[in-house]
């Protein structure tokens, strides 16, 4: 079975409450519970923190085990190389997804420290960047 880790960073731990006309009215829990039925012949684990550290070291646990990462770094994106050296630094696939299209969004938002690392990126799809990713991964 194919074992694909979901890791999610500040602020997504407030789907559903935090500005829905950006990130839909949707928990990322009750999404997983979709993401897994829709996938039975995959093992979805899922990690969330607001601390770049705690990110870190999830990439560092999971990243020479998995099959692949789907990461949303959150607002880490924009600033964090430490991120970028994570990703580098482990075997499994990253995807880099987010949920809105950051391009369209603030002018800060549009460069990402994280994207050269990664296999892939996916935005703008909302909650559905997470499917398009796992299927990416499962190519």
């Amino acid at each position: 079975m194919m074992k694909i880790e979901i890791i999610n960073g500040p602020n997504i731990n407030l789907l559903g409450k935090r500005e829905p006309s950006i990130y839909g009215s949707v928990t990322f829990e009750d999404y997983l519970s979709e993401l897994r039925n829709r996938f039975p012949d995959v093992e979805i684990d899922y990690f969330q923190s607001n601390v770049e550290g705690e990110l870190i070291d999830r990439i560092q646990q999971v990243g020479f085990d998995a099959d692949g990462i789907i990461l949303n770094a959150g607002a880490y994106t924009h600033t964090s190389i430490a991120l970028q050296d994570a990703i580098r630094s482990v075997t499994s696939p990253v995807v880099e997804v987010h949920i809105s299209n950051v391009h369209a969004r603030e002018e800060f938002r549009h460069r990402s420290m994280i994207s050269c690392a990664c296999k892939g990126v996916i935005l703008g799809f909302g909650l559905d960047s997470y499917r398009l990713a796992l299927e990416a991964l499962k190519k």
